[in-house]
């Protein structure tokens, strides 16, 4: 028999989630399925718009502040690994990578309304300010990279390859291997080498990059390329960190610094270290700048956003960053064009092979906006005011229960890839195989159906928001 657990939204009020909103006792329920073989019950008593507001303002610091806690402990983890490069610290750098991104992913139904990730920047004396298109998001998760600007990247026969393309940056190689032009590698040569020349695939920062400089390229390089893939993901070798600093003569058994080739340089494997210290430390940086906004006690984005007399207006961006994350981002840009090209370059997570939890992770985070649920990494379940009770008080009851289904249908179908890449098919090899392949394209129409349900809650609330659709040429 399945365990049922019952929550009390804004009844039982946890963590940073620590103002209720209404008591009315007139509740519904909805069933949250998409723990595993869990079912939570959840019980929605009346909720207004104000309070569904700070219900989201709340959650978005709890997200954040994760993401924060595990980037730091991602730096940690890479500081630890560049000065002691063994086997065992290799893993856990990778492991912390991993980690980190399970807070990240849910966060990103924030994004798509110029908040604080899409928009914070600082003006001309220094101050916080929101400027729509100028925020960190890029910075911290920008995909697919041109990774050859960054490090030696090969072919997929396993031979040296350098892009001849205007859009990378080729004097040198690489900014690694470039110490001529790069004399010292820091988080702002990283920062202002981001997009070099214009070109949106020269990202040097973020999640990506430090994933790319842990795993290297996913080349599967003892398969002809027409075969499939195999199930494994990068395999940057350990020794790309060596340098004789770190590795004492006595102890490398006649290993030294790699560099896509034996017998590189020492100050190759220097300057990767100094990369990858000075990318996870920019990330923390970043990530700070957003959970200072969303601080309910200093940050200014948070003041600004919770105030009654916003809250139509943010409640219909709420939705509106559901909508676009549902269909143009995930279903689209991340799914779509990866299973419909057969393209191992366009799976968000494709040197770690993690595409799976990518995609899990963000319906996730749709869901946890639309039941105004989160729990943290540290078990604590927050619970306040949701869009789905705010249907229901407004008299919505069928489209509550009809999008709260959707929702549900989209997280099975999700899950499905989830487990699949976990039982050892990742999602490269899933967009190649034609059961697989299926399964994506329902988690897909999934989407897009929640998508239109996702309208009819925007019309059937009276909130304004931009075209759903708009962030995709995809076909779906």
């Amino acid at each position: 028999m399945k365990n049922i657990k019952n929550i009390a939204l804004s009844l039982v009020c946890v963590g940073v989630l620590a103002a209720c909103g209404s008591d009315d006792k007139n509740t519904t329920t909805a069933v949250d399925n998409t723990q595993g073989n869990e079912q939570v019950e959840v019980v929605h008593p009346a909720a207004t718009f104000e309070s569904v507001v700070k219900t989201n303002a709340d959650q978005a610091f709890a997200v954040y502040s994760d993401a924060l806690i595990s980037a730091k402990a991602l730096q940690t983890a890479t500081d630890r690994f560049v000065a002691d490069p063994s086997e065992a610290n290799f893993v856990a750098a990778k492991q912390a990578w991993l980690n980190a991104r399970e807070s990240y992913g849910q966060s990103e139904v924030f994004r798509f309304r110029e908040g604080p990730i899409d928009a914070l920047t600082k003006d001309e004396q220094g101050n916080w300010t929101l400027v729509d298109g100028q925020g960190p998001e890029g910075a911290i998760n920008a995909w697919p990279l041109a990774e050859a600007l960054i490090d030696y990247t090969q072919d997929m026969d396993g031979h040296e390859m350098r892009d001849t393309s205007a859009s990378v940056y080729q004097p040198g190689g690489n900014i690694i291997a470039d110490s001529e032009t790069f004399s010292q590698i820091t988080k702002e040569l990283i920062r202002e080498k981001f997009e070099l020349d214009g070109e949106e695939a020269n990202v040097t920062s973020g999640y990506h990059a430090i994933e790319f400089l842990l795993w290297g390229q996913d080349l599967n390089e003892d398969l002809t390329y027409t075969a499939l893939r195999d199930y494994t993901a990068g395999h940057r070798p350990v020794t790309d960190y060596y340098t004789t600093q770190n590795i004492p003569a006595d102890e490398a058994n006649g290993r030294t610094c790699t560099s896509g080739e034996q017998g590189a340089r020492d100050e190759i494997c220097q300057r990767r270290g100094d990369y990858l210290k000075a990318a996870a430390a920019l990330l923390v940086e970043d990530l700070q700048g957003v959970v200072d906004a969303w601080n309910p006690e200093s940050g200014f984005y948070y003041a600004q956003y919770t105030q009654a007399d916003n809250a139509a207006v943010n409640l219909g961006a709420m939705l509106e960053s559901m909508g676009r994350l549902s269909f143009g981002e995930l279903a689209g840009e991340r799914m779509s064009i990866a299973v419909r090209t057969d393209s191992q370059e366009d799976e968000h997570s494709c040197f770690s092979d993690n595409t799976h939890r990518d995609i899990w992770l963000n319906a996730k985070g749709i869901r946890n906006t639309y039941l105004g649920v989160y729990t943290r990494t540290n078990g604590l379940e927050l619970s306040g005011a949701s869009i789905h009770n705010l249907l229901i008080t407004k008299g919505h009851t069928e489209l509550a229960e009809q999008l709260n289904a959707a929702l549900d249908k989209t997280m099975a179908k999700a899950s499905v890839i989830d487990q699949t890449a976990k039982s050892g098919k990742s999602f490269d090899v899933q967009i190649q195989q034609a059961q697989h392949k299926e399964e994506i394209y329902a988690a897909i129409s999934a989407l897009a159906e929640q998508t239109d349900l996702i309208q009819k809650a925007i019309d059937a609330l009276g909130v304004s928001a931009e075209d759903l659709k708009q962030d995709t040429d995809e076909n779906l």
